[in-house]
């Protein structure tokens, strides 16, 4: 849902500045005419007017405040930020802009800064209640918990009418654990607001928690008696029928939830599950064909259509689906438990035997990792798969997609293009068509001339090496690294962990990278490489984790927090071992673009946006770093600045450049 800001016409005087009758008669008119356009939402209109205005007023600061909450609500947040900062130049005790300047920082993911705008215009106007809710907002996005409250308990000395309010300071509550005053703040806003359906919402999920499932019920029940177009609402009582089995009552909810949005992936996944458990495996299979439709990269699809499937009989069709989980967690012990039993069946007793050896020797990896708070989320246990997944905020939204390959062929136009390292491939045309375009590092160079094998160099393409010939390599490097002493060992460790990621055994990769930097602490290059393993080893989350919430400004200060679909994730260690690598190596363009993509998928724009540039600055031909800032542009609604670097990354050879340019030329 796009925020809007709402216009305090009250704040805008009717007659402003000096000169004759007849020109402040026109700036009055253009006034009322850019309002009365942005009061019916014709926000492009208001701007051409404001446009006017300004052409014959450049110090109209009222102007620019007007024209950048029009562009605000246009998503257009560079551009609003700089008409505010505009107004704020020309008038630098304008409150009102410094709190929409933070807003709209705050939307950028700009904390900081949009910090220090609110606490300008609380300084300025320490009276008015609008800038303490929007500043607890923000520091509540920012997760400064318990300086939200404070914002939130000051705003409501002055409002205590407003239900979000109190829904907010509960959500602060709840992330400090004391689910007490959390409740208490949940009631306050149900009494404020007896028609808001987020209060019960919220009031009901924590219910749902505490397992006071009647109370969670009662409370969904009133959220879809207070609007039936929310799918959130049902989608909570198909849970609380669930746990209360009451199957087909859940169903009928879930069905409601497609009705309102039919694709959403995680409502077939649960419907599947319930399908499954009451028999109806057929109608259960459809479903999970729907969740592969529109999460392809989700693994738990394919575990639990595996299991499935085997009880539909179609054993080798589970087979496939236990081999595609494999494929997109190698680490997923479950997965080859489950493939050995069938391969039992298929009369491969070796097969099975190996799949059970592998299981068995992932597991225990993994409880020997278990007090490894790093890598632990990615391990695997023997646990099932089978509860119904939380809603969060999946039905709407979006943000910048995962890293992708350069060699899908999927149609996901709109992804950033992956990290750069340093991988093995045998030379062919593309690489060819790519190496005079390339960044150009001696350092980088005689490393790689040190390692004395051709098959290494830096890419951000997929291997073009059979699977079969890299389990070869893979194998051959480990026992090199066995006997490898002196200068020789951590140059055999990083192969080794370099044909470890690419059979795609992440967390060795990682721990083998580790032992090379311990070694050699002062290489850069090994950095670089842990950063894109450990960032890979993340990408699996983002098909089972749907329990990331992430909360946005509604536009108005006494409005509600929205539930966005943005997800992010934590790739801090990754963006840490990136800094390291520019340290020892400042001048290396792709380090600042890796860094760069890490940065724009945790949400961290403006960083990136900057890390982009320096890598460009670095290398002025780096196609990639052109493609993805222009992505990025267009994210933040820099619409233009984006294009003509999507259009500079075409030039520079990029193919999917031009799909993009195609879509917003229609």
């Amino acid at each position: 849902m796009r925020c809007k800001l709402q216009i305090f016409i009250t704040l805008i005087a009717i007659f402003v500045g000096t000169g004759s009758v007849s020109a402040q008669y026109n700036r009055e008119y253009f006034f009322w005419v850019g309002r009365q356009q942005m009061m019916e939402n014709e926000f492009t209109e208001a701007i051409r007017t404001l446009n006017v205005l300004l052409r014959f007023d450049d110090d109209a600061y009222e102007g620019y405040f007007l024209r950048g909450i029009a562009k605000y609500n246009l998503d257009d947040l560079i551009g609003a930020e700089a008409d505010f900062s505009i107004a704020i130049d020309k008038n630098p005790v304008f409150t009102t802009a410094f709190t929409y300047r933070a807003i709209t920082r705050s939307r950028l993911g700009n904390y900081d800064d949009a910090l220090k705008d609110f606490r300008e215009a609380i300084e300025l106007r320490p009276d008015l209640p609008n800038p303490y809710f929007s500043r607890g907002v923000t520091r509540l996005l920012n997760q400064q918990f318990k300086e939200a409250i404070e914002d939130f308990d000051n705003f409501i000395r002055y409002e205590k009418k407003v239900a979000d309010a109190y829904i907010n300071r509960g959500v602060c509550y709840l992330y400090l654990k004391d689910t007490v005053r959390a409740y208490d703040n949940f009631n306050l806003a149900v009494r404020t607001n007896r028609e808001n359906p987020i209060s019960y919402n919220r009031r009901g999920a924590l219910f749902f928690d505490q397992k006071r499932y009647e109370e969670a019920e009662a409370d969904f029940n009133r959220a879809i008696a207070c609007d039936s177009t929310i799918p959130l609402s049902y989608f909570n009582r198909a849970l609380v029928y669930n746990e209360t089995s009451r199957p087909m009552q859940s169903l009928a909810d879930l069905d409601k939830v497609i009705q309102l949005d039919s694709t959403s992936s995680i409502t077939y996944f649960n419907r599947a599950i319930i399908r499954s458990s009451i028999g109806d495996y057929n109608r259960a299979l459809e479903d999970y064909n729907k969740v592969a439709q529109y999460s392809p990269n989700n693994v738990l699809l394919y575990y639990n259509r595996a299991i499935l499937r085997t009880q539909l009989g179609e054993i080798k069709r589970a087979v496939e689906d236990y081999t595609r989980a494999i494929e997109l967690y190698p680490d997923f012990a479950n997965a080859y438990l489950g493939r050995s039993h069938l391969r039992q069946l298929l009369r491969d007793p070796a097969g099975a035997k190996r799949d059970r050896q592998t299981a068995e020797r992932k597991i225990a990896e993994y409880r020997s990792r278990l007090s490894d708070s790093t890598y632990s989320i990615y391990g695997d246990t023997t646990q099932k798969f089978n509860r119904l997944l939380a809603f969060e905020s999946k039905i709407a939204g979006a943000s910048f997609e995962r890293i992708k390959s350069r060699n899908n062929n999927q149609n996901d136009n709109m992804t950033l293009l992956p990290l750069f390292r340093f991988t093995m491939r045998k030379r062919d045309s593309i690489d060819l068509e790519q190496s005079t375009k390339r960044f150009h590092s001696q350092r980088a160079e005689d490393f790689i001339a040190t390692l004395e094998n051709k098959l290494i160099g830096i890419s951000s393409l997929e291997t073009n090496i059979s699977p079969d010939s890299l389990v070869i390599i893979n194998h051959n490097a480990r026992e090199a690294a066995k006997v490898a002493v002196g200068d020789n060992a951590w140059q055999r460790l990083f192969e080794l962990a370099i044909s470890e990621s690419l059979i795609k055994q992440y967390t060795n990769a990682v721990n083998t990278y580790s032992q090379a930097i311990a070694l050699n602490p002062s290489n850069p290059f090994i950095y670089l490489n842990r950063a894109a393993t450990a960032a890979e080893m993340i990408d699996f989350i983002s098909s089972i984790d749907n329990g990331y919430q992430r909360l946005s400004i509604e536009s108005d200060p006494a409005r509600r927090l929205q539930n966005a679909g943005t997800r992010t994730y934590d790739y801090s260690e990754a963006i840490s071992d990136l800094n390291k690598a520019i340290k020892l190596h400042p001048g290396f363009a792709y380090a600042y673009y890796n860094r760069a993509n890490l940065y724009a998928l945790s949400g961290m724009l403006p960083e990136a946006a900057d890390d982009y540039t320096k890598a460009i600055e670095l290398n002025p031909s780096f196609a990639e770093a052109y493609y993805n800032r222009g992505l990025l542009q267009i994210y933040m609604k820099d619409t233009r600045k984006g294009c003509l670097d999507i259009s500079k990354a075409g030039e520079l050879g990029i193919k999917e450049a031009y799909k993009v340019l195609k879509m917003y030329s229609e």
